[in-house]
């Protein structure tokens, strides 16, 4: 796959996106991350929107706080992932404006001051449910084609799917439903936007067909377990991501076992008809 790259982006200060759209990049780089969480400011007829407040970082906050001068309308969570939670308790306590996050969080310790279903509609943002990188993940729509699509679609790597909030089957039709959409452009949690995401998509669509195709043709030579799967098939990966790329094996022989194309016992899985005596 081609991913988009971008130069690094100033530190605390709102950048211009779009008309009405600017973002801050929280000071979290790293190989998961990019430069950091984009925490977008949204201009709408109720106020300044919120999306992602990002990490637990004071200055972050306090970017935040100084780019909209505390008047903030709405807190906006794309998911309960800590770099893109971590600020929203500060945020909140700061301005006192509520925040808006999916009904059902995959973090036990938040709960949102209002729970979103798919569809709602938040200051003239539309909400779509969108699990697979989470299970609370969400997106949001902006009139004129303009879609926040978080950890779901980023232009500059592909998303982690973890057990057991991250789900493959979920991620794969999560993708299939951007596509019947006509959205012109992406602007995601973390990196530059992506134009005419069609295409972007559905090669991220194939690229994880791929993946899971090389992995039930792997079964097929014997059991193993994830992180053997994983150095047979991203021995070329960077170390740092190597932990990541196991948790996506994994996510994908969970699909492959709910369709009983693979099974597991205990650490090793198998081809679904492998006769190996295993309990």
């Amino acid at each position: 796959m081609v991913f988009l790259t971008e130069p690094e982006p100033a530190r605390g200060k709102a950048l211009d996106v779009l008309p009405a759209v600017r973002r801050i990049v929280a000071a979290n780089p790293g190989p998961m991350t990019y430069y950091g969480t984009n925490t977008y400011l949204i201009e709408t007829p109720e106020g300044i929107v919120v999306l992602d407040p990002g990490p637990d970082d004071n200055d972050h906050v306090a970017a935040i706080l100084s780019a909209t001068h505390g008047r903030i309308s709405h807190i906006l969570l794309s998911h309960t992932h800590p770099d893109h939670l971590g600020a929203t308790a500060a945020l909140r306590a700061a301005t006192g404006a509520k925040v808006y996050a999916y009904r059902v969080s995959a973090d036990p310790n938040f709960v949102p001051d209002v729970a979103l279903e798919d569809g709602d509609c938040v200051a003239g943002l539309t909400v779509l449910h969108t699990p697979g990188h989470a299970s609370d993940h969400l997106c949001f729509a902006m009139p004129g084609g303009v879609l926040f699509t978080a950890d779901h679609v980023m232009a500059w790597s592909t998303s982690v799917v973890s057990p057991p909030s991250g789900d493959m089957a979920a991620y794969f039709t999560s993708l299939r439903r951007l596509l019947a959409r006509d959205d012109r452009i992406y602007l995601a949690g973390h990196g530059p936007p992506l134009e005419r995401p069609h295409a972007y998509v559905r090669e991220l669509l194939a690229h994880r067909i791929m993946r899971e195709n090389a992995i039930a043709n792997a079964l097929k030579d014997g059991p193993t377990d994830t992180h053997t799967l994983m150095d047979r098939l991203y021995s070329k990966l960077d170390p740092r991501l190597r932990r990541a790329a196991e948790r996506n094996v994994l996510a994908h022989l969970l699909k492959l076992q709910a369709e009983g194309r693979a099974r597991q016992a205990g650490n090793i899985w198998m081809v679904a008809d492998n006769s190996l005596n295993v309990p």
